[in-house]
């Protein structure tokens, strides 16, 4: 993990911290009035100040006859940006075990484990990067074999699945997972990576 990260998360995992960052997030402070507003002793409120600049979330300007202290809102930003990216990173990189308990990425692993249930699709997903998820995993199982299939046996295959046949298969051919040509499906050749 990235030092000055940790460093940011370790100046707001004590409360009182959180609480000055909450109040800041509504406007600049002195650091008596933040000794007020929250019952502490300006000295600790002075304390927490200072773990919080060297953190980069708090800086201070003079204002007669008093410093103020406002929240950097730019670097709080850049917390959240950094935590989601370790998220989507690790997302990934881990594997979790599918429907079928074989090991998978784990974005697809959740994905089939939310519309796959008793082995058959739930529901459609709208989302497009879920929807494709499970247009793969049908494929995968409902069309094993490179070799024509006719309409008929292709509604058959995906009806096991999931009763809107007409919409898997248009979904299929509209992602190039299945090719269509005279009413006869084909898996489409396999992208070159």
């Amino acid at each position: 993990m990235d030092q000055e990260l940790l460093t940011t998360l370790k100046a707001l995992s004590d409360a009182s911290r959180l609480r000055i960052v909450g109040l800041l997030a509504s406007r600049p402070y002195a650091v008596e009035e933040l000794a007020d507003d929250l019952s502490l002793a300006p000295g600790t409120v002075v304390h927490h100040l200072k773990r919080l600049r060297a953190a980069g979330l708090v800086d201070a300007r003079p204002r007669r006859p008093y410093v103020e202290y406002f929240l950097r809102l730019d670097r709080l930003h850049a917390v959240g940006r950094m935590l989601h990216a370790m998220e989507v990173g690790s997302e990934d990189r881990t594997t979790l075990p599918g429907p079928d308990g074989e090991s998978l990425p784990a974005f697809e692993a959740k994905v089939l484990r939310a519309f796959i249930v008793d082995g058959r699709l739930s529901s459609i997903p709208a989302h497009e990067k879920k929807r494709l998820v499970i247009l793969e995993y049908l494929r995968d199982r409902a069309f094993t074999e490179d070799r024509p299939y006719p309409e008929k046996e292709v509604n058959q295959r995906l009806a096991i699945f999931h009763p809107d046949v007409a919409a898997l298969r248009r979904y299929l051919v509209d992602n190039n997972l299945m090719t269509r040509e005279a009413g006869i499906y084909r898996r489409a050749p396999e992208p070159v990576q």
